[in-house]
């Protein structure tokens, strides 16, 4: 299995508009980050989660030019508002795109995105988006790949983690409820969310993440999410073995069997 981190930052991004500090400042490729998204490769499959306002370059970065499946994590606009970008993989792939995710996610997502559920014109071109949604509550396939969901508690509002085989995704997330710790059982790769070092109302700092890691115990830990209040190179230094920060390109090269 082949995870591609298309983008690790925070709803503004970094570097921030108009930020002087060193790290929107920074020469270090690995402190420039895009919005979240990853990219889920297996055995000929290939699924995209969640659309962030930066799609069209990490497409382009990843050689994105055909999708499977899309996941939905949640519908806030750093997640969804690169949605029109999927016109581009609609039109290579000469069809709709699969999207999967909670019946309230999907429904926030048409309320802004109605044209992207419009029934397609093939005939007309592929002017628009266009997605399959398909709602789901509990486990589904994906071609080569099984999910498995988990619900998040982010702030006032749930966002969705997804499990599948030893890797684990969890960006947007406040607190877990104890069915989600039980779906992390045993997870060997996981992509967690770890806002900053301060505690913050609608994600993980980085000691609540640390000891997420401490109680679940993957073999290898990766921390996503992250603002301009973290170098890369200065958290890493600090964390413990089996745990480093996510940039933006980073690939995990996970062994699925």
């Amino acid at each position: 299995m082949r995870v591609t981190v298309l983008g690790c930052g925070t709803s503004s991004g970094v570097p921030m508009i108009g930020c002087t500090c060193p790290v929107c400042t920074s020469g270090e490729p690995r402190n420039q980050r895009r919005r979240c998204a990853i990219l889920i490769e297996h055995a000929g499959t290939t699924v995209l989660v969640d659309t962030p306002p930066e799609l069209r370059l990490q497409c382009l970065d990843a050689g994105v030019s055909r999708l499977d499946a899309l996941l939905y994590t949640h519908a806030h606009a750093d997640h969804v508002n690169g949605l029109d970008d999927l016109r581009a993989i609609n039109f290579l792939m000469n069809r709709p795109i699969d999207a999967f995710g909670d019946a309230t996610v999907l429904e926030r997502i048409r309320e802004r995105f109605g044209y992207a559920f419009q029934e397609p014109e093939p005939s007309r071109g592929w002017w628009r988006p266009a997605l399959n949604p398909i709602v789901v509550d509990g486990p589904f396939r994906v071609g080569s790949l099984t999910f498995r969901p988990f619900e998040q508690c982010h702030g006032g509002l749930p966002s969705w983690g997804f499990r599948t085989g030893p890797f684990a995704y969890s960006p947007d997330v406040k607190e877990l409820p104890q069915a989600s710790l039980d779906e992390l059982a045993g997870v060997e790769v996981w992509l967690v969310d770890c806002l900053r070092d301060r505690p913050h109302p609608t994600h993980a700092h980085l000691e609540q993440t640390l000891a997420w890691i401490e109680r679940i115990k993957p073999r290898h830990a990766i921390l996503t999410h992250m603002n301009h209040e973290l170098d890369y190179h200065e958290l890493k230094a600090r964390l413990p073995e089996g745990v480093e920060p996510a940039y933006d390109g980073m690939v995990l090269e996970i062994d699925a069997d």
